[in-house]
This record gives structure tokens, C-alpha cells and sequence, in this order.
């Protein structure tokens, strides 16, 4: 066994190991199908509920919070279960979530659609603490990123097919909607949007039920148990640390991974938002998160055959983030039709961050590997609280210019990738 659990690689069969290669990313496909549902209930929401662009915000917020919330609690759960029924119990409270939608909608009542989006959330947090360091240990460190890229294929993948299987079912005739509420006397405008806001249930209650059947199956798989590692075989500059808060390269980690899921779930949830803003039919801009996903899936799959043959996961890390900079200009400053297409392709930027970030900030924790997960994991909380600051610039300025806060989160990025990666100490 290697010197700090961050370098285990889990000794298992080929066959098994394909086996919980492949498990692992049906669960990041699950994360890309729930959390790039967002794209589409911010619209969707905004119209049923009669919100403003910072209200409707509120969706990524209450969705991302949890994370902050709940993944200490999601590494303590963990300790109790271990990772692979971990797994199981994430799914299940996701699945609670989605079925927190159907009185939510029945009511129209916004407070309880953003309850079961923190609950589903919540699920999330567990799933993703037990799932990342379980992709990162189980083959060698050096091609971490090049794991973690498939499995962000199968989340992005996911997340370029769900709001468009949503949006069939809740957003199909949009702008013939929206057109005519302007046109209906006060009761049939509350019956209309009463009627718009059911329209989730049935979706909602076909996860509830795939979730379910999910997390039973994660039950009764072969996947192995990943193990703390014995207090013997931790090196010594490990055994001398009493607090997680001493390994500053994990804590910038946290930081740098805070601005990059805000600039990655800015680009994916608000791309709808703002092509509408520009004048753009809702029948066109709804599929606009789905091209942020598909870049996306475009530099998974570069990183997956550069790294690490060609390329660093470090290098590749420096490339996103000079990458997301140029784009971000570009977009801000650019009519509109342009504008949008460098916003999608601002998924290119961010395919590789979390994966190159995850094994370099990670890397030596030792025994404090899974409350280090379950803090990087808090690091989604940016997808909460960026977002939301994107709506208020939006509000107080314009769409296009609320974009400028995706400047500085990249440029947090680059540093990390050229300096703070390194830190061991504080002094």
C-alpha cells in the first residue's frame, strides 16, 4: 500500500474493476440528469410563479446550498455506512426530493419547490462525497483526471438530455404561452398557470421511481469498500497534521473549485435566461444548455485522450482557465447571437477543472481523506450563491454585463493551477 490513502490504488480484478468503473459513472450520469434540470425550471419557474431574474436564481441557490449544509454531515453519514451504501443512501433522499414536486406543484407554491430542490440536493451531497474520491483512488493518481473526464461524460451527456426531455413536457409551446397569459382575465391567468406548473409531476415521479430502483440495485452490487487507511503506514508528514485546515493546497482547492462550479452552473443555468433577455424565442433558447453541455462533453473527451499522454492535469488546468477568461471577454463584449455561443462554449473552459482540481488538491490527505471530500464537496456551494449574484447584476444592469463575474472566478482558477497547487504549508 502506498504512503497516504489519496495514492491507493484499489487492488481488484480488471473485470470488476471495469464493473465499478461503470456503476460509478451510471451514478454521474444520474448527477448530470437531476442538477442540469436547473437550466430549464429557472424559465420555467420564473414564468409559473411570476418571478424576477433574482428570484428565479433562487432554484440553482437552494439546489447548491445543500451542499454547503450537508456534506460535513454527508462524511459523518459516510463513516457510519461506508462509500457504497452511501451511494444507496443518497439516492433514496434524492429521490425524496423529486417527490417533493408533486404537492409543489399542486400548489404553486415556490418555497416548496426550492425545499425539494435542497433535498435533492442534499442526496447529492452524500452521493458526491462517497462518488469523487471513489473515482479518484480507484486506479492510479496520475490518470485521475482522465477518470474523472469519463465520468464527466456520462454527467454532461445526462445534463444535455434532460432539459430537453423536460422542456418537452413542461415548456413545448413557451412562447404561445406566455403571449397568451397577456391576453386572459385574472382567474384564468391563476388556472393557466396552475395548469403550467402540474405539468412537472409526471417527469418527477418517473425519477422518484428510476432513483428508487437505483439505489437498490447500488445495494446489491459488487462494488468494493474503499478503507481508511492504517495508522502505520501514514507518513510521517501526514501523521504530524491534527487538523484538516493545515493542508492549504486542499483548502485553496476548495476555494478555486467554489468560483469554478459558480462560472460552470452561471454558464448553464442562466444561457436560457439570458438568450430570452436578448429577444431570443423561447423555442430557440430553451435547447441553450444543452450546447453548454455539449463543449463540455467536447473537452471531457480531449482530456481523456491528451492527458496524461500530452498534457498535465496542471497543464490542462492552466489551458481551462486562460481559455474561460478569453471566452467570458468575448462574450460580454459581443452582439448578442455571438454573445450566447461563447457562453456555451464556455463549457469547454470548464470540462476540465473539476477533474484536474479534485486529484491535485486531494493528493497526500491520508486518514483525512473523506472529510477532505466531504469539504471540497462544499465547495458547490459557488453554484448557490455566483448564480444568485448573476441575477442581481442582472437586475440592477443587464444580462450581458452581469457576465463580468466570471472574470476574476477564472483568473482564481489560474492561480491555483500555477502556485497554490503546491502550498503544504501555510508559511
Amino acid at each position: 500500500m502506498s504512503t497516504n490513502s489519496s495514492d491507493v490504488s484499489i487492488a481488484q480484478p480488471k473485470s470488476n474493476y471495469l464493473l465499478s468503473i461503470t456503476i460509478i459513472g451510471i451514478l454521474f450520469f444520474i448527477f448530470g440528469f437531476v442538477t442540469w434540470l436547473n437550466g430549464i425550471l429557472i424559465p420555467y419557474l420564473q414564468i409559473a410563479c411570476e418571478l424576477s431574474d433574482f428570484q428565479a436564481l433562487f432554484v440553482a441557490f437552494a439546489f447548491y446550498i445543500s451542499y454547503v449544509v450537508m456534506a460535513l454531515p454527508s462524511s459523518w453519514v459516510l463513516k457510519k455506512t461506508g462509500f457504497k451504501n452511501g451511494m444507496m443512501v443518497g439516492l433514496l433522499v434524492i429521490a425524496v426530493g423529486t417527490l417533493i414536486f408533486v404537492p409543489a406543484a399542486k400548489t404553486r407554491i415556490y418555497g416548496l419547490f426550492l425545499f425539494g430542490l435542497f433535498v435533492m440536493g442534499t442526496g447529492l451531497a452524500i452521493l458526491q462525497t462517497a462518488s469523487n474520491p471513489y473515482i479518484t483512488i480507484i486506479g492510479p493518481i496520475e490518470s485521475a483526471a482522465k477518470r474523472i473526464s469519463i465520468m464527466g461524460i456520462c454527467n454532461k451527456v445526462a445534463g444535455a438530455v434532460a432539459p430537453l426531455i423536460l422542456a418537452y413536457y413542461i415548456l413545448s409551446d413557451g412562447d404561445a404561452f406566455v403571449a397568451n397569459l397577456k391576453t386572459l382575465t385574472e382567474p384564468e391567468r391563476i388556472a393557466a398557470l396552475d395548469g403550467l406548473a402540474v405539468r412537472v409531476i409526471p417527469p418527477y415521479l418517473i425519477m422518484s421511481a428510476v432513483l428508487v430502483l437505483l439505489g437498490i440495485m447500488i445495494k446489491f452490487s459488487p462494488l468494493p469498500e474503499i478503507e481508511d487507511e492504517p495508522e502505520d503506514q501514514i507518513h510521517e508528514s501526514i501523521s504530524s497534521k491534527t487538523s484538516i485546515f493545515q493542508f492549504p493546497h486542499l483548502i485553496l482547492g476548495v476555494l478555486t473549485l467554489f468560483f469554478y462550479v459558480g462560472v460552470e452552473v452561471i454558464a448553464g443555468d442562466t444561457i436560457i435566461r439570458y438568450g430570452i433577455s436578448q429577444g431570443i424565442p423561447i423555442s430557440t433558447a430553451k435547447v441553450f444548455t444543452s450546447y453548454t453541455l455539449v463543449s463540455m462533453i467536447v473537452g471531457y473527451i480531449l482530456g481523456i485522450i491528451l492527458i496524461p499522454r500530452v498534457i498535465t492535469q496542471r497543464k490542462a488546468l492552466q489551458i481551462s482557465a486562460i481559455i474561460g477568461v478569453v471566452f467570458a471577454l468575448i462574450a460580454i463584449f459581443t452582439p448578442p447571437m455571438i454573445s450566447v455561443t461563447f457562453i456555451a462554449l464556455l463549457g469547454l473552459a470548464n470540462a476540465l477543472v473539476w477533474p484536474a482540481v479534485w486529484p491535485l488538491a486531494i493528493h497526500e490527505l491520508g486518514r483525512f481523506i473523506k472529510t477532505g471530500a466531504a469539504i471540497m464537496v462544499m465547495a458547490i456551494s459557488g453554484g448557490a450563491l455566483l448564480p444568485l449574484l448573476w441575477g442581481q447584476l442582472s437586475d440592477t444592469f443587464n444580462s450581458q454585463q452581469a457576465y463580468w463575474i466570471m472574470v476574476p472566478s477564472y483568473l482564481v482558477i489560474l492561480l491555483y493551477s500555477t502556485k497554490w497547487y503546491k502550498l503544504r504549508s501555510w508559511k
